[in-house]
């Protein structure tokens, strides 16, 4: 039976740490990149999916390439990260983009609908997946802090 230290073990982790910051920094940079953008900040993108870079791209990449570091990058555990974090970069430029642009063509039609007569109108989010340059530059982003904090 595992213990709660046990349990707690992750928070020494260091290649979770290394993965949690690179992820952290993805999205204070798009905080600062919608500041210098749109000139007003939005502390709402600290928690939102979506823009530039990608976070989700920066974490894994981060856990992926720190594990390829510490245990070698011909190890199983690379391998599975690496295979992780392909599916989650494909997730995010691919399946979530979509879903994103279906979302704004949604939206236009409802606005279309409530200009000629009375419909509920609610957004949908439209900011949920990536660009293929977000995806890559987040990337960039975790190999980066990884190869400089391992």
């Amino acid at each position: 039976m595992h213990s709660l230290r046990d349990m707690l073990a992750v928070f020494q982790n260091r290649i979770f740490w290394i993965g949690s910051l690179a992820w952290l920094i993805a999205q204070v940079l798009k905080v600062t990149i919608d500041l210098l953008s749109k000139r007003k900040i939005d502390f709402r993108r600290l928690v939102s999916a979506g823009g530039m870079p990608s976070s989700h791209s920066a974490f894994v990449v981060a856990l992926s390439t720190s594990v390829g570091f510490t245990q070698g990058f011909d190890s199983a555990l690379f391998a599975v990260s690496a295979t992780f974090a392909g599916i989650i970069m494909y997730d995010a430029a691919g399946v979530r983009r979509a879903v994103g642009i279906q979302a704004g063509i949604l939206n236009d039609i409802v606005d279309d609908l409530y200009k000629h007569q009375p419909v509920r109108e609610q957004k949908l989010k439209e900011l949920i997946g990536h660009t293929p340059f977000e995806v890559f530059a987040g990337a960039v982003l975790g190999f980066l802090i990884s190869w400089i904090l391992i």
